[in-house]
């Protein structure tokens, strides 16, 4: 399967995905709107996702991935019986769900029981209102279970995804979507307060993702098997293994994961509906870096583990020179475009119900923050796994505290200044610093070696980045764009319009420059064939 062809599927997935997540969030903002209770479930909802990002999509998939891949392609190598090999690949797949399944069922109960000191510990500013932070000790307990269902999807998605199949796990997250967006208009009214649906969509959500992940491992014979006898599926040299690659990636996804607390600790302190604007913001910035930066890191780090594995160092430097060419050409036009499309894309989304003028005004500047270091964010992804691969987790470990220093370092900057939209920046800047870091280990190691036109490909991506920025600077702030809320319709083409012409605009600029779409087809070498 080509590359492209793969991160193409994956993005129009996860394009759906995105649409309906935007979706979500335009009916959560004009039905709940940006206060203390918004707030308030936006802090109970991060405790589970920081716990899925350390054991589902983080720490988890870096290490099994590549342990996964490596184990796969030695069995096909060294050759013998292919149904002993699979059956050995099987068993490590077993083992591995064992050790985590009953790992997390013991932080589910946990979390329950904690979850009062949980949420002082990240939003202490919550009680100041008694019943925010009563609504968010609620809604936590509610949704902590959701780590044990979304982290067997992320243990599915990682054996699919070796096995090329990336169009169900990128699929997942549209259910976790519409559970949302069917518990916000059919269960608010039965709950007081009414935000307490968007916690059940949450559990709902994730028991969906994990059923349709089911089938798909069936056809592949990797149906994962859970024992009781953990002590028997430790005693797996490869899951110890596992077990200790995931170690030092915990503490690097928990670096990033304490900067996101930290922060959401300080907004807690900021005005009311600091929280949600940098939530929405976030839903926002989302959009182009899941579209790009997921899509790239879910495509190359099955395929540089195998390259890895066969010792094709060839292979391994290419396929990063791909995916750092693919984002430039894709992440500087959305960087340029997002800062210029700030206030109109988020009227468009967001501006309905009880979601005001000035609430658009504040996500607007948070959104503009984030878009300063969006290359950055995009550039981890494909950056980060170059290390993944190579099971060196250490090093993206040591970076990531640096990078949690700086940014707190200019938190203490730029919130007086900037108050919400300093968060935003200090990311940023911090997001720029990370992927500068990653690059140069890379090239240190002599794992990527730029391929010949780097800087004349550098200098046309700039160039029709800076074309379309201009033309965009000088018609956004002709228009009203909240209200332009009596006229929604109007909006809508014209928000619409604006993204079609710019991307149109900067695509005839790198054609004219001489920038090809066949430039960035590639194939993986020796990639698995389909079971």
């Amino acid at each position: 399967m080509s590359l492209l062809r793969a991160a193409s599927t994956i993005s129009a997935l996860t394009l759906l995905s995105r649409i309906t997540g935007l979706i979500r969030e335009n009916i959560t903002a004009s039905i709940f709107g940006a206060s203390a209770l918004t707030d308030a479930f936006f802090v109970a909802f991060r405790l589970p996702n920081l716990l899925r990002r350390l054991f589902a999509e983080g720490a988890f998939s870096q290490a099994f991935v590549p342990i996964l891949a490596e184990s796969r392609t030695h069995a096909e190598r060294d050759g013998g019986d292919p149904h002993a090999a699979l059956a050995a690949t099987r068993a490590l797949v077993d083992r591995v769900a064992t050790v985590l399944f009953w790992s997390l069922v013991a932080v589910s109960i946990l979390g329950v029981l904690a979850s009062p000191a949980l949420v002082w510990l990240i939003a202490s500013g919550l009680r100041a209102e008694p019943a925010a932070f009563a609504a968010a000790v609620t809604m936590t307990r509610w949704m902590f279970p959701y780590i044990l269902f979304i982290s067997m999807v992320a243990l599915a998605a990682g054996i699919l995804n070796t096995w090329r199949n990336f169009a169900i796990p990128a699929f997942t997250p549209v259910l976790l979507n519409l559970s949302f967006i069917g518990a916000a208009l059919g269960l608010a009214r039965r709950f007081d307060p009414p935000v307490y649906a968007l916690a059940v969509g949450v559990v709902l959500g994730g028991i969906a993702q994990l059923a349709i992940q089911i089938p798909a491992l069936a056809r592949i014979g990797m149906l994962p098997r859970i024992g009781l006898n953990l002590r028997q599926a430790l005693a797996d040299p490869r899951t110890r293994r596992l077990l200790e690659l995931m170690g030092p990636a915990v503490l690097a996804v928990s670096v990033a994961q304490i900067s996101l607390l930290i922060n959401t600790q300080i907004a807690s302190h900021l005005a009311a509906g600091s929280v949600s604007w940098l939530s929405y913001a976030d839903r926002l910035m989302e959009f182009p870096t899941a579209l790009l930066g997921v899509a790239l890191g879910t495509v190359l780090l099955p395929s540089l583990s195998r390259a890895r594995a066969a010792g094709d160092h060839d292979e391994y430097s290419a396929l990063l020179d791909w995916g750092l060419r693919l984002c430039v050409v894709l992440a500087l036009p959305c960087m340029v475009g997002l800062a210029a499309m700030a206030e109109p894309l988020t009227a468009l989304l967001f501006h309905y119900g009880r979601f005001g003028a000035h609430d658009v005004e504040m996500t607007r500047l948070a959104v503009s923050g984030y878009a300063i270091g969006l290359i950055g964010l995009i550039a981890i992804k494909v950056l980060a796994p170059g290390f993944y691969a190579r099971q060196d987790i250490r090093t993206p470990v040591k970076i990531a505290i640096f990078v949690l220093v700086v940014t707190q370092l200019l938190n203490l900057l730029t919130v007086p200044w900037l108050a919400h939209t300093g968060l935003t920046v200090s990311i940023s800047i911090g997001a720029l610093a990370n992927a500068g870091l990653l690059m140069a280990g890379l090239r240190r190691r002599g794992a990527w070696q730029p391929s010949p036109g780097w800087t004349k490909f550098l200098a046309q991506t700039i160039a029709a980045s800076t074309a379309m920025g201009v033309a965009l600077v000088a018609i956004v702030p002709r228009f009203d764009w909240t209200a332009m809320q009596a006229a929604p319709f109007a909006r809508i083409g014209l928000v619409l319009g604006l993204v079609a012409g710019g991307a149109l605009l900067y695509l005839l600029v790198l054609l004219a420059l001489g920038v090809r779409a066949s430039h960035f087809m590639r194939r993986a070498r020796g990639e698995p064939t389909a079971r």
